[in-house]
């Protein structure tokens, strides 16, 4: 009697951690088959911007937070929606201005101007390269479908974000 009590527990337990398991690995069952899991990695790795900021220049205490940067300057940012979900309206940020080209890295986001359409344009940089001008950079908001047009030259550059606060 006991050793199916404890028979019919093994088996019942059993059928409850592969119910768990099952339920973990797919979020549910779409018209079609069965979707995406829900723990399966993200196969296309996008690049970061690199570290523009050391951790030892930032200091946080507990009233205040301080960070070392050099020749800093504030961004505010219009509702384009081209970087959305990092950048938006109502986001504020800290820039510097890169020195040369070698400083900016693909994943960097910089600010630019263009020839294509007025005011400064904030995308983030998807391809560098060298060709008979010099340095260019290919650059696309985070939430567009294409690369903006044209390429990006180091003069076009104005600044580069180093921190976003929101």
């Amino acid at each position: 009697m006991i050793a199916k009590i404890v028979r019919n527990l093994l088996v019942f337990l059993f059928a409850f951690g592969l119910g768990i398991i099952c339920t973990s690995l797919f979020s549910n069952v779409a018209e079609g088959g069965l979707s995406m899991p829900l723990a399966s990695p993200v196969s296309d790795e996008v690049p970061s911007p690199q570290d523009w900021i050391q951790e030892e220049d930032i200091w946080v205490y507990n009233n205040k937070v301080v960070i070392n940067i050099k020749d800093p300057e504030w961004a505010g940012f219009s509702d384009t929606n081209s970087m959305d979900p990092v950048i938006d309206a109502g986001s504020n940020a800290i820039e510097i201005i890169p020195k040369n080209p070698s400083q900016i890295e693909v994943g960097d986001i910089v600010s630019y101007e263009s020839e294509y359409t007025d005011g400064t344009i904030i995308h983030r940089v998807i391809e560098r390269g060298i060709d008979s001008e010099g340095a260019y950079f290919i650059l696309k908001g985070d939430n567009n479908p294409t690369a903006d047009p044209g390429k990006v030259r180091f003069s076009q550059i104005r600044r580069v974000l180093v921190a976003i606060i929101y």
